[in-house]
């Protein structure tokens, strides 16, 4: 499955980059598949995304579940909630 990743805010600069096209394997199936895929790279993507932390995903510009079922050529778009006062 092909994806676009998109990182915002802090996760960009762990990471190094804004944006990635992710040639996902097919167990990957669903946003939470994704996020521990990802996270298997080990190092900072371990650190950042498995599972210590609070994310938001939006795919397609929709916001949407750890269970929600990904689309090949989606736009998937990961970052951290942001809190206001």
């Amino acid at each position: 499955m092909h994806l676009k990743v998109l990182y915002f805010a802090q996760l960009r600069e762990k990471f190094g980059l804004a944006e990635e096209a992710v040639d996902a394997p097919a167990g990957v199936r669903t946003i939470a598949d994704l996020m521990q895929y990802l996270s298997a790279r080990g190092g900072v993507w371990q650190e950042t995304l498995g599972g210590q932390y609070a994310f938001r995903v939006a795919m397609n510009q929709e916001m949407v579940s750890q269970q929600t079922l990904l689309a090949d050529g989606a736009e998937v778009a990961i970052f951290r909630p942001v809190t206001g006062g």
